[in-house]
């Protein structure tokens, strides 16, 4: 009986806190990877450099801390526009659609990693985030019609409140 009642309230967690399966990153990562961009920086070739780059974005995109995530998304676009392979291409845009996700911009997230799977459309990865995305946008709504039915039954019932007591 007690892990029935764990599982329904887990899944009640899940529902309300977004239970995906996106990995997160912690600061230290983050830390580490600017070190590592720090250090590319002062003389290593350019390719590593870039990896350098892509790690850290990768890292900031999947933060737990706003800031970092918006940062993320700021360098991955700023570097989207002289990107010229496929594979580089596809990368970019599916961390640039889960940096969205993580900031709460949905339509934009799913935008983006339909770009992606029109690069590569049997991404495994991509076509989960796009169900994720997909996923999220339905429990938003879900929960949107319920606070706006809950409001309305409130309103309802002062009404009929205030007239019961007027007769």
């Amino acid at each position: 009986m007690e892990a029935k009642i764990g599982k329904f309230f887990g899944s009640v967690s899940n529902f309300f806190s977004g239970g995906d399966h996106i990995p997160w990153c912690d600061n230290d990562v983050v830390i580490s990877c600017e070190r590592e961009v720090a250090e590319a920086e002062k003389g290593s070739s350019d390719e590593f450099f870039k990896e350098c780059i892509m790690r850290l974005s990768w890292a900031l995109v999947h933060s737990r801390r706003p800031e970092d995530v918006q940062r993320g998304i700021a360098m991955l676009e700023a570097s989207l526009a002289s990107t010229n392979s496929p594979l580089q291409k596809r990368e970019k845009l599916y961390l640039l659609a889960v940096g969205h996700y993580r900031s709460g911009d949905y339509s934009r997230s799913r935008e983006l990693v339909e770009q992606c799977l029109m690069i590569a459309p049997d991404w495994r990865q991509a076509q989960t985030l796009k169900k994720t995305i997909e996923d999220r946008i339905k429990k938003d709504g879900a929960i949107g019609i319920g606070i706006a039915a809950a409001g309305v039954g409130l309103v309802a019932g002062g009404i009929a409140a205030a007239l019961s007591r007027k007769k």
